[in-house]
């Protein structure tokens, strides 16, 4: 017991020893022995479990924060492992001093973490803090993290590298009904996040540790810092003269909104990205000409990681309305994407399946959404992922019947849009005539291809729209018959428009193979119908019928009708 209290005068008399003494009054962290001090006080107060002890400590610890804070403009050391122990030490003994810690976590946010989330050692403590109280954040404090996300991306992406798994386990916290929507297109810019911090940090020198204080006195880190400011407080940024587009440039051109949307702390609403800027393609045509770094090759990794995170999360707990909001956003960005390959591709299919699952869910979205799917439709010959993404949405509109029985007049609008699609290629011969077949180049051959593989998709969506919503029914006929008629040199088209008419001959046949592959809630399977879900338990063999229409006699086969139908 004694040695126990001789420690605590020991740590008690440091703190109150370094408010006097003059080296370290104005910048705390430059004493190492404050750190273990502060750590020594708060476990010997969790063992104790002592309000007496938490009482006695807390005026000190208290003093400490608020010299860190206010040295942080001229501090030579990092203070971000200080105050991250000290606002430990708030969130566990807060409600016993009455210390509400809202203010000091936002405080550190802005003042420290804009400054130091650079340094690897104080990013894998923040990431470590955020896990460890995520329970108690998000309850207390819903909105903090969600309304720093920005800067808490800005630490993922330059320490994905290291911090991995931390990272994947503290990005939750991130979401909240407030940050869902703009977060996306965040999740999406973290290469591009990550190619503009290595360019400020290319043109000014490192951005972490002991090197904050010397960037400061550069131009362009002063800019860097000044954006980060205006993120939160409005002021206004003077412009450096520095050109954004040189390589070779010392300053950053922040008139520019890139920097000023990429580089910002809080999130103040949803913004749209410069893609049209100037800046930005410069930026992008630079990061895929040159080696990647490190640093780029682990975002490009991690964020397809993230994505299934976020959206995984999105489907569980995230209401409706907010989904329905996310999928045009999703649609109007697919395009629009860093351009690695491999990225690309993991990327698309994840938004691929979120939003085909999401139409799986809501089915009614297709209605809701019929003006920027037909706009997405309209597009779909712009560039190869927008023709991939526009046969998706072919898809789910015939597998849907765009939108349900309730929603026929959406329906026939995106009938229209599918029919317009159609006779472009049938009046254009996109899909290749006979005088295109001696064209040998790969680009030709591949978009013949491509478009050969849109058309099928929209062929089979207007004879599924057409069988879900009968009264279209002639419509497509005719459309189909267009094809079928056609001088089309591609088979896999007009096979399939004139399989799909042959199938209209035949309403029933017609409803079990086109019609929806599940009946909709609180409707009924018609009658004649087939429920192919069920062949497995309904069938005793497995001839094909088409076998057994070109056999004579009696067929050979052992099963009756009445066993693969059930009776009504």
């Amino acid at each position: 017991m004694p040695e126990r209290d001789a420690g605590w005068d020991f740590y008690l008399r440091t703190l109150s020893t370094s408010a006097r003494d003059s080296n370290t009054a104005n910048d705390p962290a430059s004493d190492p022995s404050l750190l273990q001090s502060v750590k020594k006080l708060h476990e010997l107060c969790k063992v104790e479990n002592s309000e007496d002890l938490v009482a006695r400590v807390y005026p000190q610890i208290n003093k400490i924060f608020q010299r860190a804070v206010a040295s942080l403009s001229q501090s030579q050391t990092s203070n971000g492992l200080l105050l991250l122990e000290i606002l430990q030490f708030y969130l566990d003994f807060g409600e016993v001093v009455l210390h509400d810690a809202d203010p000091s976590l936002r405080t550190f946010f802005r003042s420290c973490l804009s400054r130091e989330f650079a340094d690897p050692v104080v990013a894998e403590a923040m990431l470590e803090f955020l896990i460890i109280n995520k329970k108690r954040i998000l309850t207390s404090f819903p909105n903090l993290m969600p309304q720093f996300f920005p800067l808490l991306l800005k630490l993922m992406a330059w320490n994905g590298e290291r911090s991995e798994k931390q990272i994947l386990k503290a990005f939750p916290g991130l979401m909240s009904p407030g940050s869902f929507i703009p977060l996306f297109p965040s999740l999406l810019d973290l290469p591009i996040l990550v190619v503009a911090l290595e360019k400020v940090e290319k043109n000014s020198g490192p951005l972490i540790g002991s090197s904050i204080a010397s960037i400061q006195k550069n131009t362009a880190p002063k800019m860097l810092l000044a954006l980060m400011d205006e993120a939160y407080t409005g002021s206004t940024i003077e412009d450096g003269g520095g050109d954004s587009e040189s390589e070779d440039s010392s300053a950053i051109d922040v008139a520019d909104p890139l920097f000023l949307e990429i580089l910002k702390d809080e999130n103040d609403g949803i913004a749209e990205r410069p893609w049209s800027s100037s800046v930005m393609t410069t930026i992008l045509q630079t990061a895929v000409n040159s080696a990647y770094s490190d640093r780029l090759k682990a975002v490009l990794r991690l964020t397809p990681r993230l994505l299934d995170v976020y959206f995984s999360i999105a489907l569980r707990d995230v209401n409706d309305s907010l989904i329905c909001a996310l999928v045009p956003l999703l649609m109007s960005r697919f395009a629009t994407i860093f351009p690695d390959k491999i990225f690309s591709y993991e990327v698309h299919k994840r938004l691929l399946e979120f939003m085909l699952s999401t139409f799986q869910r809501y089915p009614n979205f297709i209605a809701l959404l019929k003006k920027p799917i037909m706009d997405r439709l309209g597009e779909a010959y712009d560039s190869p992922d927008k023709t991939e993404l526009a046969l998706q949405l072919c898809w789910a509109i015939g597998e849907h019947g765009g939108g349900g029985g309730s929603h026929k007049d959406e329906a026939r609008e995106l009938f229209e849009s599918l029919e317009l699609l159609l006779y472009e290629n049938l009046s254009s011969s996109r899909l290749g005539m006979a005088h295109e077949l001696s064209l040998s180049s790969d680009k030709d051959t591949y978009r013949r291809s491509s478009q050969s593989r849109l058309m099928c998709f929209v062929v089979t969506a207007i004879a599924k729209l057409a069988t879900y919503h009968r009264e279209l029914l002639p419509r497509a006929r005719v459309s189909l018959g267009k094809v079928a008629r056609s001088r089309i040199s591609d088979m896999r088209v007009w096979s399939r428009a004139c399989d799909f008419l042959g199938l209209m001959k035949d309403p029933a046949i017609c409803s079990s193979i086109l019609g929806p592959s599940g009946s909709s809630p609180g409707t009924t399977q018609k009658i004649g119908s087939i429920n192919w879900s069920e062949g497995a338990t309904k069938m005793t063999a497995h001839i094909p019928f088409y076998i057994l229409g070109e056999q004579e006699g009696p067929p050979f086969h052992d099963f009756s009708i009445s066993d693969i139908l059930s009776r009504r």
